[in-house]
């Protein structure tokens, strides 16, 4: 079995922000010989996500209100009591976005089969920046033969 690594860096914008991100998994996928395996994706992030799911702009408008709604910025968090904690100068209040996070998921696991991505035929891998904007890294591993 062989595995291959690679990050890919994100610029995101300011806010919460979803990426279609199923491209840069087809062309790692290209540049490696593997016919049969899986692709693990995987968000070094904790106020990063990811999802499979479908890739319609209403759609991705309606999960954005759904986070809101689920933790909503406005409410009063302990972790953004930034006087109480040792943290950077620039230190964003994102306790909102800390809890988002975790309403989703860090990692997904796409199977690989005869040398394609094996998602069905409305699913994309979905990349969730909810406290941008930032520069974030996703760790791409395929393993396989």
């Amino acid at each position: 079995m062989s595995i291959f690594n690679k990050i890919i860096e994100i610029e995101t914008e300011p806010g919460i922000n979803i990426y279609n991100i199923t491209n840069y998994l087809k062309d790692f996928l290209a540049t490696t010989a593997i016919q049969n395996g899986q692709i693990l994706v995987f968000s070094q992030h904790t106020t990063t996500a990811l999802a499979i799911n479908e890739d319609e702009v209403r759609l991705l408008e309606d999960i954005k209100v759904f986070l809101r709604k689920i933790a909503p910025e406005s409410e009063r968090y302990l972790h953004n009591d930034l006087h109480l904690r040792v943290v950077p100068e620039d230190e964003p209040m994102n306790a909102h976005s800390h809890l988002m996070a975790m309403m989703l998921t860090t990692s997904e696991v796409v199977p690989v089969i005869e040398g394609k991505l094996a998602l069905g035929t409305w699913q994309s891998v979905l990349f969730f920046d909810l406290d941008g904007p930032r520069k974030r890294n996703v760790l791409l591993q395929i393993s396989g033969e």
